[in-house]
């Protein structure tokens, strides 16, 4: 079974000045199918780091990042540009919508994108938003969506091309406790019910219940909670 994501010793640092600061130390995380991890730790340990260099955002200055089994570390930018649209799908800490488009248009845009908006897609389009309670704002500006609203949307649009990895970066930061708890479940659900990998960064606690595995960012590198 080809594992949806690996990262074996990789390392990063980020100048500062005239100083060099280690952010990730030989850190090393892998995610099977059918897992759903959270990663967590104080502000500045790395975490979203450690998330934009596994979904092909950020390079690291060392170690191997692959992807469905494959070594994306010497990537060019278009070809990790690729990767991101047929294999990772990307949720934001703010929903990270284009304004000028309705809801089923920012679905319809990935798979145009892709090249890829077919009669499957369109399907696909009305089933998720289905899935996220939203068909009835199909039509709907995204700027008349409540912020629980827009991150429905944006986890739809994430799952639009059937991705092996997803990858959610605070996902929760800014709505209350019952609309976080519903937009992680579906993230969960996804996970569980379509044997896809998925990683989140979060520092809500309340949320961590519908992980597999919880991982702490310590001296560069992740330690497994017990």
């Amino acid at each position: 079974m080809i594992t949806p994501l690996k990262l074996v010793d990789v390392n990063k640092q980020f100048k500062d000045g005239d100083r060099q600061i280690e952010i990730l130390k030989n850190l090393n995380l892998t995610v099977e199918k059918g897992e759903f991890v959270a990663v967590v730790g104080p502000s500045g340990s790395g975490k979203s780091t450690v998330l934009s260099i596994a979904g092909a955002l950020q390079s690291s200055d060392s170690g191997q990042v692959l992807i469905n089994g494959r070594d994306i570390s010497g990537y060019s930018d278009k070809e990790k540009s690729l990767v991101r649209l047929k294999s990772i799908g990307y949720i934001f800490q703010a929903a990270n919508l284009v304004p000028f488009l309705n809801v089923r248009d920012q679905l319809k845009l990935v798979t145009e994108l892709a090249g890829e908006w077919n009669d499957d897609a369109k399907k696909r389009a009305d089933d998720l938003l289905e899935s996220v309670g939203l068909t009835s704002k199909a039509k709907k500006a995204v700027q008349h969506l409540s912020g629980g609203e827009k991150q429905r949307v944006a986890i739809a649009r994430a799952f639009m091309n059937n991705p092996e990895l997803i990858l959610a970066d605070e996902p929760t930061a800014a709505l209350d406790a019952s609309r976080s708890r519903e937009i992680v479940g579906l993230i969960a659900q996804e996970v569980h019910d379509k044997n896809k990998a998925a990683v989140m960064v979060t520092h809500d606690e309340s949320v961590l219940d519908f992980c597999d595995k919880v991982y702490e960012m310590h001296d560069g590198g992740l330690r497994l909670r017990k």
